[in-house]
């Protein structure tokens, strides 16, 4: 019997011990951050930080917060400059400057900073918004609103410092348990496949010797490729397949970030190569993919 005992214990430290390191490994992915001015559409972000000085406090200090609690972060200015000074930069693309500075900062988070100064005869106040969003894919992670309350004071930086304290710890919190969902479940991005209108195929041909569909072809290749099998189809009709929530890992083998483009390739080499069908990239980008086949 106290060997029977002994041994379910065993077992029972095992597995306990195997759950805590795969939760320790979970946890120990902490994402990197860049914090940015937040822009309206069509507002350079440029002449956001460069003429807004309540702005450059309060990126200054949120970064500050974030580089108190150990995360590591990038400097704004820094990749903004960067992405200003390369040759290969053309003067059209100038316009979408913050996308290029969040894809040339390999930071796996932006957070945008929103900065309100209302004055009154019972003192100054700052207001901040902080938004975070997941790099690759846009996603929203967490946001919060921080006030510093109302202060006879002139000290613009200080009571910054005070509305990133008053929201801080809320806003970590949520943002951590967001990006530990997705460490653990996986990115969503999103795919759409779609026929040309002149294309002699639609998703109910049948194609191969055992007469499957072209969508339950598709679909097996997509819940073979989404990570840990986990996919939601947001619909099949006879010309288009929409997967609204398809997962790809947040790291590949080697520790780097997995980019939605290794899917995409992967994707459009089984609709050539296996199902023997000429098809064509559409509008990419990292949080969604899209193909047409001809």
């Amino acid at each position: 019997m106290k060997r029977i005992l002994s041994v379910a214990l065993a077992v029972i430290w095992c597995c306990g011990i195997g759950w805590s390191q795969e939760k320790a490994e979970v946890n120990t992915v902490q994402p990197t951050i860049m914090v940015i001015p937040y822009v309206k559409e069509g507002q350079d972000i440029r002449t956001i930080i460069e003429s807004d000085f309540n702005m450059r406090v309060a990126i200054t200090k949120v970064k500050e917060a974030f580089d108190s609690r150990g995360f590591t972060t990038y400097d704004f200015t820094t990749k903004l400059k960067m992405a200003l000074r390369d040759d290969a930069l053309e003067i059209d693309q100038k316009t979408d400057l913050k996308k290029m500075v969040i894809n040339l900062s390999g930071a796996d988070i932006y957070v945008e900073v929103d900065t309100d100064v209302p004055h009154s005869t019972s003192g100054k106040l700052v207001r901040l918004n902080l938004t975070a969003n997941d790099a690759f894919t846009g996603q929203a992670l967490s946001n919060v609103i921080g006030e510093s309350g109302r202060f006879y004071t002139d000290d613009i930086g200080k009571l910054t410092e005070k509305a990133v304290e008053d929201c801080i710890e809320k806003f970590l919190n949520t943002m951590n348990e967001k990006f530990g969902d997705i460490v653990e479940n996986g990115r969503s991005i999103r795919l759409k496949i779609g026929f040309d209108e002149n294309s002699e195929y639609d998703m109910d041909s049948e194609i191969g010797s055992d007469g499957d569909l072209v969508a339950d072809l598709l679909e097996d290749w997509i819940e073979e490729n989404s990570y840990k099998n986990y996919y939601h189809m947001q619909g099949i009709s006879s010309s288009t397949m929409i997967v609204d929530d398809f997962r790809i890992p947040i790291k590949d083998e080697n520790g780097r970030n997995f980019k939605a483009r290794k899917i995409s390739r992967k994707l459009r080499k089984y609709i050539t190569d296996v199902l023997n069908m000429e098809v064509k990239p559409g509008v990419r980008s990292e949080g969604e993919i899209k193909f047409i086949i001809q």
